[in-house]
């Protein structure tokens, strides 16, 4: 089996790996939250919140799918399987049953504060040894900050 060979030295490659790959994390849970809220969400704003809540959704998986591009780019293998999401996500779960669409909002504007402080945080340490791979990182948080921004004007 043919290994992709990293454009980038081992110790630049091992940062934006592991950069990447807690970004991956994030994004692919993001999407199941906020799939989660689509489904469940209840209220006097249900239609505005439901369909905004695609747009999180349709932000992530892209987002996703770009960063896991990246890291097999750089010869890091992403790992988005269900069991690895579980256990190393660091996003707070939804509860169960209907959501009202209140407490929709105030949860999904605190997991993006949560996700861009991370995204931040990955955009720091990519600085030096992987400026594409922290240009990625940028563009994501910067429509991540977007829709903190939407969401939280609607509380």
């Amino acid at each position: 089996m043919a290994a992709v060979k990293s454009p980038i030295d081992d110790e630049a490659k091992k940062v934006a790996g592991d950069a990447l790959q807690g970004s991956l994390i994030d994004l692919i849970d993001l999407s199941l939250v906020a799939k989660q809220a689509h489904w469940n969400l209840t209220g006097r704003n249900f239609k505005v919140v439901h369909e905004h809540l695609d747009e999180i959704v349709a932000l992530a998986r892209s987002g996703q799918d770009d960063v896991a591009e990246r890291a097999v780019t750089i010869g890091v293998n992403p790992d988005g399987r269900a069991r690895t999401v579980a256990d190393r996500t660091r996003l707070p779960q939804l509860e169960g049953g209907y959501l009202d669409d209140d407490k929709v909002v105030a949860a999904v504007t605190d997991i993006l504060a949560q996700i861009i402080a991370r995204f931040r945080e990955r955009i720091a340490v990519t600085d030096e040894p992987d400026p594409v791979t922290q240009d990625l990182l940028i563009g994501i948080a910067r429509e991540l900050e977007k829709q903190h921004w939407m969401f939280q004007a609607q509380t």
